[in-house]
């Protein structure tokens, strides 16, 4: 799926950081909050992106990120280590959005006169930047328009470098469905995005 990547420009999914320490994670299943801030430092900006993609309203992708980590305390308890943190906390952020998403055709619905609801893209002035810069317009507003269940996993693979069994644990997904989501999401976006003039 390499050649999907080269019909517009996405930012590279972050360098590879060692797992969280368990040590930290242990601390804080005791209640100590600086080491469950410290986890929160390391992932906050992933969340981000990732709900920014999910989620057409950036207030909405805001409250999700803030949501995603107050369960992520309240589930730190029943957390064990032999499963991989980062697809742990996926599952609860992708569990939020999917929830976030439901709300937001719930208002478009009530709103029919707003025929520009579905192309609302995020703002700029969020913490995120790299999100705006990399992405342009136009890719992000082809995106928003990739069905839900499909634009999840191909942020999941593309953005933030899951493998299929990964994401496989996350969603609860087949990887050969997985991986058509991921090919109909591209072609998608390589369709809907070939008529743009890139510098």
């Amino acid at each position: 799926m390499t050649h999907v990547l080269s019909a517009f420009p996405l930012p590279d999914p972050e360098p590879a950081r060692p797992a969280v320490d368990s040590t930290l994670i242990n601390r804080a299943k005791l209640g100590d909050i600086q080491a469950f801030e410290a986890i929160v430092a390391r992932y906050y900006a992933r969340c981000m992106r990732f709900a920014h993609g999910m989620l057409r309203d950036s207030a909405d992708a805001d409250d999700v990120v803030q949501e995603t980590f107050v369960r992520l305390y309240r589930a730190l308890p029943r957390y064990e280590e032999r499963q991989r943190f980062d697809s742990w906390l996926f599952r609860i952020l992708g569990n939020c959005c999917r929830s976030a998403n439901l709300l937001q055709q719930r208002r478009e619905s009530l709103d029919v006169g707003d025929e520009g609801a579905l192309l609302n893209v995020p703002s700029t002035d969020r913490p995120d930047a790299v999100f705006d810069h990399e992405w342009g317009d136009e890719v992000r507003r082809a995106l928003a328009e990739v069905p839900e269940y499909n634009r999840e996993i191909f942020l999941l693979h593309y953005v933030e470098g899951f493998s299929y069994e990964e994401i496989e644990r996350i969603t609860g997904v087949r990887q050969s469905a997985l991986k058509m989501r991921v090919k109909r999401a591209s072609d998608f976006l390589r369709t809907r995005l070939a008529g743009v003039n890139r510098d």
